[in-house]
């Protein structure tokens, strides 16, 4: 039986140019990755602290690969914290934030969990959970949604959307 592209599900490749809105992040590259549960952010410096009550998490994270030319200091509420099976296939707590996605002009909330992803090759890792019923995956091909962020561009260079600082 074929499956069916459904109203409202986009189309994306194997990595896309993905945005986190309420954090500050205009553009980041995202793998596409069915094969995690849950979605991954870089983080470092994640420090817990309490606000009204609540958990909340402040930590940094470099948006563009291979580079530490941009720091992006953000908040978040904490959904929890997660032992998750990393990469290498070890057990690991990590923290969890829900936060805006933005892909093309499609914006959804998702769950990402924080974690240092530096010797990684990608900042993001899209697992299903986040794209489960609202996306189609072609996986041998990339940027389905445009190669650059062109409305975030400003003279030649990537723009944050929420403080206007160079993402290059």
């Amino acid at each position: 039986m074929e499956a069916r592209f459904s109203k409202g599900q986009i189309k994306v490749g194997w990595r896309e140019w993905a945005g986190l809105p309420d954090l500050g992040v205009g553009a980041i590259k995202a793998k596409i990755d069915t094969g995690a549960r849950t979605s991954a952010l870089h983080a470092y410096r994640i420090e817990p602290f309490r606000r009204a009550g609540a958990l909340w998490l402040r930590f940094e994270l470099n948006p563009i690969q291979r580079s530490h030319a941009m720091q992006v200091r953000c908040e978040a509420p904490a959904v929890g914290e997660r032992t998750v099976r990393n990469t290498g296939g070890g057990i690991e707590r990590r923290f969890i934030i829900s936060t805006l996605l933005k892909l093309g002009e499609a914006a959804w909330t998702i769950e990402l969990a924080l974690t240092n992803r530096d010797h990684m090759g990608f900042r993001m890792l899209l697992g299903r959970t986040a794209l489960e019923g609202r996306v189609l995956i072609e996986p041998g091909r990339s940027f389905l949604l445009g190669r650059t962020p062109t409305r975030l561009r400003g003279k030649g260079r990537l723009l944050s959307s929420r403080t206007g600082q160079s993402l290059q």
